[in-house]
């Protein structure tokens, strides 16, 4: 398979490797990039598996909580002018409300917002703020204490990342706490704990150390005492409750809940655009190619 130059460009972004280095990865894995970013990883020439670049649509992401339950939703937008737009803004929360009565995006874009559908209220803005815009997603936890975050506000409950943490027992002040390491943890939490995670990120993630490991040389007995405290470490690592907690980095998040009374059973972390490629536009050339033309 011929590898081309944008190939080797994206996988050198991604991982800080070389130019040969990233071209190898690519020729040995036929193309896959993320196989490539894994065959780095095991020669170690990748300096970060991340990718790199702004997330690719605006808009907002809303957070309200009733009672016991608490939702997230993302409209997006094209540009991040419309999440200052006063109307949109209002659209998303309206939106939320009636998030917290519905249970999946397809009932939601069915629920009602004074009269109207949920679809035909966003078209209907589409039509007067003269963009492109698209519900994405929603998500909810329940608990006896649902804690929110958000992040770059641009209104109450509305913003760039928005969290909400589900508890039985604890404070809302805790819960609040427990938001804001979400919002801010580096990495982001992926699971509540092992239990929860995708056993094939688990699998994943063995199969890269057990290859970094054969590398060395060193024998299987070796290798498998390895695997196990860098397994014990990367589930560490992006599971929540395992994490070292930012208020406290003495205490996991899981042991400061604890101290605090309360038992932490779901959380939801969104981000604006998160996993979506962006496309980058060239104002200044189609000007000039108008002027041309």
């Amino acid at each position: 398979m011929a590898i081309t130059a944008a190939q080797v460009k994206e996988l050198r972004e991604m991982t800080g490797a070389g130019m040969m280095d990233a071209k190898k990865a690519l020729t040995e894995t036929d193309g896959d990039m993320e196989a490539a970013v894994d065959w780095l990883r095991t020669k170690g020439l990748a300096k970060a598996a991340k990718k790199s670049g702004r997330t690719a649509a605006e808009g907002l992401v809303a957070v309200q909580v009733n009672g016991g339950v608490g939702v997230a939703v993302e409209v997006n937008a094209e540009t991040d002018f419309v999440a200052k737009n006063a109307e949109f803004q209002t659209m998303v929360s309206d939106i939320a409300t009636a998030a917290t009565g519905v249970d999946s995006i397809e009932a939601l874009n069915d629920a009602e917002i004074g009269g109207k559908k949920v679809s035909d209220v966003i078209t209907d803005k589409i039509a007067k703020i003269g963009e492109n815009m698209t519900l994405r997603r929603m998500a909810k936890v329940e608990g006896e204490v649902v804690s929110t975050y958000v992040h770059n506000a641009a209104a109450d409950g509305l913003g760039q990342i928005g969290v909400l943490v589900a508890m039985n027992g604890g404070s809302e002040e805790f819960g609040k706490q427990v938001a804001m390491h979400v919002a801010a943890a580096d990495p982001r939490p992926q699971a509540l704990n092992a239990d929860d995670l995708d056993p094939a990120i688990i699998e994943k993630e063995r199969q890269v150390q057990i290859d970094i490991a054969r590398e060395s040389g060193k024998p299987e007995a070796v290798i498998e005492k390895m695997i196990e405290g860098r397994m014990k470490k990367f589930l560490a690592e992006i599971t929540l409750l395992n994490q070292s907690f930012v208020i406290n980095p003495d205490l996991t998040v899981e042991q400061a809940a604890k101290e605090a009374g309360a038992t932490i059973v779901g959380f939801v972390r969104m981000q604006v655009g998160e996993g979506i490629e962006k496309k980058v536009e060239d104002f200044a050339a189609e000007v000039a190619k108008a002027a041309q033309g």
